[in-house]
């Protein structure tokens, strides 16, 4: 399976495997992921978040039409059974790829207006 590194602002390296899209997880385990997409043959998130495998890969993703309609056509999947780890990690990368954030992705920021 094919892998992916993404590096946070802290400059810890996170291991990441590559799925392309759609894809249908069936595993109920805890995970980070991103939503992204190759530009100029570099890896460019969509969306960074965590959550329950199964439940990321359907389309019931809070944010799926978005992330599709900003063009994501891989999900990047990192296993992590720590809660606090997870969040550690969602805020180290969103730290160090803001371009994840709306208006240019799907995240939004603390505050940010829903509409």
């Amino acid at each position: 399976m094919k892998q992916s590194v993404w590096v946070g602002t802290s400059g810890t390296r996170y291991v990441y495997k590559v799925s392309l899209l759609p894809k249908k997880f069936t595993e109920n385990r805890h995970v980070n992921y991103i939503y992204c997409k190759m530009t100029d043959g570099v890896w460019v998130p969509v969306y960074i978040g965590h959550g329950i495998l199964e439940e990321i890969g359907s389309d019931h993703h809070h944010q799926i039409r978005c992330i599709r309609e900003k063009g994501a056509t891989h999900i990047h999947v990192r296993f992590n059974e720590n809660e606090n780890d997870r969040l550690r990690e969602e805020v180290d990368l969103l730290d160090n790829f803001p371009q994840a954030y709306a208006p240019t992705g799907c995240n939004m920021k603390a505050g940010a207006d829903l509409d």
